[in-house]
């Protein structure tokens, strides 16, 4: 793709990666729609950041309905089906809306047609891990249409070429963000899980705001996302993080394992 300045559309740009994004990109001289929980945010952009004119009435008002409920990771045996369900609302509805209306736009008023969609996703989206049941969950089941994952994927498959309409999945690991300072929302722990070297008791001390274990550079890693608009041929899938690069590698080792372990028993499943 050419490097001419862009029109980009960002769900979640309050704080975290999409804040980071807003600015990267506004510097750059792109031109940025941004949707935001909090509006006093805008208000603490850096002094020099040059910001675009406001948009009419009416599209503030389409623009703030996109998304209202934060994203949260709980423990899936410990968390009221009220606050899984408002999960999935984000992560499942919401995304799926953006993506039919992303893909109707570049492909219906784009002229030519084309665009890039790029899914922020998790590491936990693609590899499951302790005492983030629910997270992980809304990033891999099926319901009607498939989530992040699955949706993206299966969307990927769909497109016609001539649309020039290109998905990727980004799959981040642990990045030092407001997700680990001040937004994550955890469920009390349930004591059978209380013993300090389970997995998920593990997980939880790592993320703990005290820890500062947590090492990504969500700035850094938000100059990697930017690259894939100016790839012709983006990938489908880009992990960040070595974490979740490991993650990747030990899941595809495994699923693989078990697939030539039991492939057999699919040796005579066929109707004569």
């Amino acid at each position: 793709m050419s490097s001419t300045p862009k029109v980009w559309f960002i769900t979640g740009s309050s704080s975290g990666f999409g804040r980071s994004m807003v600015e990267l990109l506004l510097n750059k001289g792109n031109k940025v729609v941004a949707t935001l929980r909090n509006p006093d945010a805008s208000q603490t952009l850096p002094p020099n950041t040059p910001l675009p004119n406001s948009s009419s009435p009416s599209e503030r008002s389409t623009l703030s309905s996109t998304m209202r409920v934060r994203p949260r990771w709980e423990r899936s045996k410990a968390v009221p089906e009220e606050a899984a369900r408002s999960v999935f609302e984000v992560n499942f509805w919401g995304a799926a809306n953006v993506t039919k209306e992303a893909v109707r736009f570049f492909r219906d008023v784009n002229t030519p047609p084309g665009g890039r969609l790029l899914q922020v996703s998790s590491q936990v989206g693609i590899a499951g891990a302790p005492a983030v049941g629910f997270y992980s969950a809304s990033s891999q089941v099926r319901i009607l249409v498939q989530f992040l994952e699955g949706l993206s994927e299966c969307l990927s498959t769909e497109l016609d070429p001539a649309w020039n309409i290109k998905v990727t999945i980004i799959e981040p690991g642990p990045f030092r963000t407001k997700i680990v300072t001040e937004n994550m929302k955890s469920a009390p722990q349930l004591p059978a899980y209380a013993d300090p070297q389970s997995p998920s008791s593990q997980i939880r001390a790592y993320f703990s705001p005290e820890s500062g274990a947590v090492d990504g550079d969500a700035d850094k890693a938000v100059a990697a996302m930017e690259k894939l608009a100016h790839l012709d041929n983006p990938p489908l899938r880009l992990p960040l993080h070595k974490w979740t690069v490991a993650a990747i590698k030990e899941k595809i080792q495994k699923v693989l394992e078990e697939v030539q372990a039991y492939e057999s028993w699919s040796n005579d499943l066929y109707i004569n």
